[in-house]
Formats: C-alpha cells, sequence, structure tokens
C-alpha cells in the first residue's frame, strides 16, 4: 500500500473510532454523523494546507534554481526580488524551514549585492546546529509533510522532473559554494565601509569645463590650489603709491 492510501485507511479508521465514542456515549445517530462529517473535512482542510505549503517551497526551489544556474542571464531586477519574497515567505511560515531553503536565499541575495542577507542565510546554514538535517528529531507538521512529499520526488522522479533537478542541482552547489560565498559576502561588507570612509585629497579643485558645439563630453582639469594667501590690497596700493613717488 502507498503513502496516498495509507493516509486514506488512517482517516477512514478515524472516522470509525469518533462515530465508536460517540456512540458510547448515547448520542443521536444523526449527531453522530454530523461530528464526524465536519471532522473529516477539517482533517481534509489541514491537510491540503500542508500538502500547498510544501508545495510552494517545491516552486521556490525551481524559481530560484532557474536565476542562480543562468547567471549570465539579464535577469530584471523585480524577477529577482520576486523570487526572493516568496523564499522569505516560505520561512517566515514555518516553524522550521528546510536549510536548503536559507541556502537558495543566501545565493539569491548573493546574487542580488545584498552581501548583509546573504551573510545572515549563509551563517546560518554553516554555523547553526540546527542547519544540519540529521539534527532535525522534532519535526513540525509542515516539515513532516515536505519530507514526504520530497522521498516521493526522490524515489518517482518522473513524477516532477523539473523539481528534483532543481533540489538536486541547489544541493550541490550548496556543498560546493556555500562556505566561499560566505567568505565573499563577509569580505564585500568589510571592505564597502572602508571605500566610504577614504578622504578627498586636500588642494584639489576641479573645475567642469563647458562642452563644446561639436557635442563633446564635459571634461574635468585639476587646478591646483596654492597654500600662499594672496597679498592684502592695502599694501599693493602703498607699494604702488611709493613708486610713483620715487619716480
Amino acid at each position: 500500500m502507498n503513502s496516498k492510501g495509507k493516509e486514506t485507511a488512517q482517516r477512514f479508521l478515524a472516522v470509525i473510532v469518533i462515530i465508536a465514542m460517540l456512540g458510547v456515549m448515547g448520542l443521536p445517530f444523526s449527531v453522530i454523523v454530523f461530528f464526524a462529517t465536519v471532522t473529516y473535512f477539517i482533517w481534509r482542510a489541514v491537510q491540503r494546507s500542508d500538502s500547498e505549503d510544501s508545495r510552494r517551497i517545491f516552486e521556490f526551489y525551481v524559481r530560484a534554481n532557474d536565476i542562480l544556474r543562468e547567471a549570465d542571464k539579464r535577469w530584471y531586477g523585480f524577477e529577482i526580488a520576486s523570487v526572493i519574497d516568496h523564499g522569505e515567505s516560505v520561512v517566515q511560515s514555518m516553524i522550521d524551514p528546510p536549510p536548503l531553503v536559507h541556502y537558495a536565499l543566501g545565493a539569491l541575495y548573493n546574487y542580488a549585492g545584498d552581501n548583509l542577507r546573504a551573510s545572515e542565510h549563509l551563517t546560518f546554514l554553516l554555523e547553526n546546529e540546527l542547519a544540519e538535517e540529521r539534527r532535525r528529531y522534532s519535526p513540525s507538521t509542515e516539515l513532516r509533510r515536505y519530507v514526504e512529499i520530497l522521498r516521493k520526488l526522490e524515489r518517482s522522479p518522473a513524477e516532477g522532473p523539473q523539481t528534483i533537478a532543481a533540489i538536486r542541482n541547489l544541493d550541490r552547489e550548496r556543498r560546493l559554494n556555500a562556505a566561499s560565498m560566505l567568505e565573499q559576502s563577509r569580505s564585500a561588507m568589510n571592505v564597502e565601509p572602508v571605500k566610504k570612509s577614504l578622504p578627498t585629497p586636500i588642494g584639489v579643485a576641479e573645475d567642469l569645463l563647458c562642452s563644446t558645439d561639436g557635442g563633446q563630453k564635459p571634461k574635468l582639469q585639476p587646478r591646483v590650489l596654492t597654500s600662499t594667501p594672496p597679498q592684502p590690497i592695502a599694501d599693493v596700493l602703498r607699494d604702488i603709491y611709493e613708486e610713483k613717488k620715487t619716480a
């Protein structure tokens, strides 16, 4: 029996148990059927919600892999931002999102030039014990459902070839590039403040020359400012007066 058949059998058995318990309590049959029906549909709604959350994770993998795999492609900024927002919504909606989501977000932030956010996700991935799959012993309902779908795709790749290809590619890039990407992001964060704090050279001014009729671009011509202050006008007039008097 496959996993889907097991889930159906479990639901059916749960409904029978609830009906039996209510019958023992002496409730009318119509009330028993009503409560059993409500319980069944609530269970179905919860299961469907978990499936939708898992599907959103796999959709994020596919979209992130498209951008990271074709990094040389001229992606628009709003396309990258849309995929990042998709991944962030996954992280915020789960108590224990899969570590691969953190890697994909870190790589996307690194590609977009946001070194701070890239460093945050990659640091959690590489330096936090909870980022290791083998240390997840108490999964949430969402994570358990995600793993069930993941194993099903791994056993039957034909059911989601694009999804399983994206997962494998992201897993490979995670093993090969996560550490170097974190180091690169941290180095870039240390260099940026230094560039901003460099002082402007003292004693040098730049004059913007007007462009000619030929359509040439304005050029910047440096002009060195002397450190000797100009002679006061009173001294200049006194020198001229004394020269005329002598003559």
